[in-house]
């Protein structure tokens, strides 16, 4: 097995990572808050769809989900109100899913893909809208660098949670409890939420 694990961190530490997304040049938003009006809900909990329903989504979070009448009957007038700067979209007859959540999904190397651009609009073009990337094998601040980037709206890319390979970044191995506690509190304050 220890054959198997040399072979494979020697193939990661021989892909280079892809290309870094663009910064973003297409596109609406972000918005401070965003209404859906009029969609039926699938909320990924085995409950039967539901609506019509208005969603509010304010700064990306879901704030309000307001019924707004019943299947094929006029929708109601009391709706969530929208501002001057906020954007509305009218989609009777359409369904609104949850974001997918991908817990094992890695940007690729440059043997793999071309950018991290096309990995993260293939994403978000399959519903996901988070990616816990394990390994972070393209580099630390690799990934560090595309989830801060994602996380203000500069690149077209689902949340990305990093995780660290065990002993990321270290030129030595770790050989104590004490080098793998240093190491551990050294990645969380570079942004790792895991290991």
């Amino acid at each position: 097995i220890w054959v198997f694990v040399l072979a494979l961190f020697s193939a990661i530490q021989l892909s280079a990572a892809p290309l870094s997304a663009p910064e973003r040049s297409e596109g609406e938003g972000p918005f401070k808050k965003l209404i859906l009006r009029g969609v039926t809900l699938i909320n990924g909990e085995g409950a039967p769809p539901r609506g019509p329903v208005d969603i509010v989504i304010e700064n990306n979070r879901i704030t309000e989900i307001q019924s707004v009448g019943n299947p094929g009957v006029p929708i109601k007038a009391n709706r969530p109100k929208a501002g001057p700067n906020d954007k509305v979209l009218e989609l009777e007859g359409h369904y609104v899913l949850p974001g997918f959540v991908d817990m094992h999904a890695h940007i690729g190397g440059s043997h793999q893909v071309t950018s991290a651009e096309y990995t993260f609009k293939l994403w978000l073009a399959h519903g996901i809208t988070t990616v816990r990337e394990p390994g972070s094998f393209n580099g630390a601040n690799f990934v560090l660098d595309h989830a801060d980037k994602s996380e203000k709206n500069q690149i077209t890319a689902p949340r990305i949670v990093p995780y660290f390979v065990f002993g990321l970044g270290r030129k030595e191995s770790i050989s104590s409890a004490s080098d793998a506690k240093s190491w551990v509190k050294k990645i969380a304050r570079q942004g790792a939420k895991g290991i």
